[in-house]
């Protein structure tokens, strides 16, 4: 669903659902004038309410205040984000204990060792790159 204002969804779900503002209104309890003002904008109904006027369009309470949509949404993609930021620094320190480790032995050549400390410092510009990007 389009992110939209609290009326545009309540007179576009009345209108899917084929009813006129004073049928809403009494299968709500209440005036055709108070589903206007709803539908403009200018109140909105009482919080008591939801349950029974996400009923009546057969959709859920959360779905009818938009709370899934947006939020949910950029929770996820900050999570996906936070957990590529930690691989990456995880990438890039493990480069550098490999070099070392690797150098202290004597195991490794300097073409790899410059190879593996290239990669974790691309990890790391990565994340800085990122970070500016937000």
């Amino acid at each position: 669903m389009k992110k939209q204002t609290f009326g545009n969804m309540i007179a576009a779900l009345r209108k899917e659902n084929g009813m006129t503002q004073l049928e809403l209104a009494e299968k709500m309890g209440v005036t055709d004038k108070a589903v206007s003002k709803w539908e403009r904008d200018l109140s909105l109904p009482d919080v008591s309410s939801f349950p029974k006027l996400a009923e009546i369009f057969d959709v859920s309470v959360d779905e009818l205040m938009q709370v899934k949509s947006g939020a949910k949404e950029n929770a996820d993609q900050a999570g996906i984000a936070g957990i590529v930021q930690i691989a990456l620094k995880g990438v890039a320190l493990a480069m550098g204990v490999a070099v070392a480790a690797l150098s202290v032995m004597e195991q490794v050549e300097t073409d790899a060792a410059i190879g593996m400390l290239g990669i974790g410092l691309a990890c790391l510009a990565i994340t800085q790159l990122s970070k500016k990007g937000n």
